[in-house]
């Protein structure tokens, strides 16, 4: 359900604007509200799980999911639906970093492999086919329907978890409230100030005061990183070359695909003229692809290190969106538009598979839990900053009021998109090779691991989330 949510409002997009109304930056926040949510609570959801119990608190964010999801479907306006996204968000940050440490918890070490296999392989799936769910429902039912569907799921859901899920602990888990705080503050002032730029000016007090608040929250989230006892984020971490440069990398990359699916899922049926389940179906060929490409990826990987195949990737993707932004146009046909769908997907299917275990490999293994939160967490701020950014450039440069405005719009922000994930591409090139990354691990490995039961809330949640949307998951439970 939660990873569902991520695309399956993409694809109903045009059907919720004739309903509620709303302008494009009310849209994106239909989006934007869930993945921002989920992405500054995401570690907090974790911390929490290891202090009040992980079966507790998974029942409580599943409740809040359900309950979220129940109100947005029935929300009699924009305002409300945005409401309603922003608690699913907090719903799925308080339950998705709990599943794989229930899920060790409930399955013998031998088979625990195919137990996240099967994890990550039904990630996958809802990813791949959220637009086209979407799609399907809203035209076949109505775009509510999108969100009922979570209701049933989830109250069958929680008796049995309730029943079948043991309660486990976290030792010596601690709560960052100021770094929180200091997070999320800054992210939705800046996301604010970039969605309400475009239709207030971007001189507005209003904007302004949303653009320069969130920078200094952030610089505060930062010097709170590198000063406070026990941070939410260490900054230190960032002074790996591995680290800083995977993590650069991936909110790059998310940058650049979800503004660019966010503005292709209308184009699809705004410009077009395909209907919500045409458009979900040919979106497959990019968001479907991880499903056949991630194993080979995998292989890969392991045969020649993560760093060529996640730079690969990333150019792929980068030369994918160029190709589409050459090819747009009112009356484009699909097998114009084919070619840069299987370029897109085959080169996220190759960022995904590896880029988790470079995530893994790039600090301590005490570390390692806290960096695979961060690494979840800048990919989610990555999808609500792009669709934030590449909204205001297809404002600046066009808008909805014919199918022409739309491409005069959506060229530019693709470039746009084309180019930051090049740059993502670049900040991959930066991660030492595996050999040199290893020698240091070993050099700096500790005799022991003081943060080893924090590490299980957000450790082994970090694979899995990294590798979702490839279907896959490439796991080791720390040794503890």
């Amino acid at each position: 359900m939660a990873a569902l949510d991520n695309l399956v409002v993409t694809t109903a997009l045009p059907s919720i604007r004739k309903d509620l109304g709303g302008a494009l930056d009310d849209l994106e926040w239909t989006v934007s509200a869930y993945t921002l949510t989920f992405a500054v609570l995401l570690m907090f959801g974790a911390a929490l799980g290891d202090r009040f119990g992980r079966r507790r608190l998974f029942l409580v964010g599943l409740s809040v999911f359900t309950g979220a999801s129940a109100a947005a479907a029935m929300a009699p306006g924009i305002d409300s639906l945005i409401a309603a996204r922003a608690v699913q968000g907090v719903g799925a940050a308080i339950m998705m970093p709990l599943t794989l440490t229930l899920l060790t918890a409930a399955v013998p070490a031998a088979k625990r492999g195919m137990a996240y296999g099967i994890w990550g392989a039904v990630n996958g799936l809802a990813v791949a086919s959220g637009p086209l769910i979407g799609g399907s429902l809203t035209e076949h039912i109505s775009w509510h329907w999108i969100f009922w569907l979570n209701v049933p799921l989830g109250l069958a859901v929680l008796p049995l978890a309730r029943l079948r899920l043991s309660e486990s602990f976290g030792a010596g888990a601690r709560l960052d409230f100021p770094g929180t705080l200091l997070a999320s503050g800054g992210l939705f002032g800046i996301v604010y100030g970039l969605v309400r730029g475009p239709a207030d000016g971007w001189t507005s007090p209003f904007v302004l005061t949303g653009l320069f608040a969130g920078v200094a929250l952030l610089t505060g989230f930062v010097i709170h990183g590198t000063r406070a006892e026990h941070p939410m984020l260490p900054m230190r971490l960032f002074r790996s070359r591995a680290f800083a440069g995977i993590n650069a990398a991936s909110l790059l990359m998310f940058l650049g695909m979800f503004g660019s699916i966010f503005l292709l899922s209308q184009y699809m049926q705004g410009v077009l003229g395909y209907s919500p389940t045409e458009a979900g179906l040919r979106m497959l060929p990019w968001t479907g692809m991880p499903m056949l490409v991630a194993p080979i990826a995998g292989y890969l990987s392991d045969r020649i290190g993560g760093r060529p195949v996640v730079a690969t990737g990333l150019f792929l993707q980068a030369a994918g969106l160029a190709y589409y932004a050459s090819v747009v146009a009112a009356d484009a046909s699909y097998a114009s538009q084919l070619p840069a769908l299987i370029i897109s997907g085959v080169g996220m299917s190759l960022y995904f598979a590896p880029a988790s275990n470079l995530v893994m490999s790039s600090v301590r293994p005490h570390e390692q839990g806290i960096a695979s939160g961060a690494n979840n967490a800048l990919r989610e701020v990555g999808g609500a900053l792009g669709i934030a950014v590449m909204s205001s450039i297809f404002s600046a440069q066009g808008g909805y009021a014919t199918a022409q405005t739309f491409i005069d719009g959506l060229r530019p922000a693709l470039v746009v998109g084309a180019s930051v994930v090049a740059l993502a591409g670049v900040a991959a090139l930066v991660i030492p090779t595996a050999r040199r990354t290893a020698r240091t691990e070993t050099a700096d490995a500790p005799a022991h691991a003081s943060e080893s039961d924090s590490l299980e809330a957000g450790s082994l949640e970090a694979g899995a989330l990294a590798t979702a949307s490839a279907g896959t998951v490439t796991l080791e439970t720390p040794s503890r």
